[in-house]
């Protein structure tokens, strides 16, 4: 039932994960060469990511 729950607290997540996402993958992208391809698949994993971080720290805070 616990990664039930942090399912649903970080799928409501996901929206607000993709600004912040996208401004990591721009300041990588200052410091070494992204492909568009590339910076597509770091965004999406990092907003994934970043989701699923922010939903475990609201269901075990």
């Amino acid at each position: 039932m616990e990664i039930v729950m942090t399912l649903v607290f970080s799928s409501v997540m996901l929206v607000f994960m993709i600004y912040p996402a996208m401004k990591i993958v721009e300041f990588l992208e200052t410091k070494m060469h992204v492909s568009d391809k590339m910076y597509n698949i770091l965004t999406v994993v990092l907003t994934i990511v970043l989701s699923l971080i922010i939903g475990s720290g609201l269901y075990y805070l």
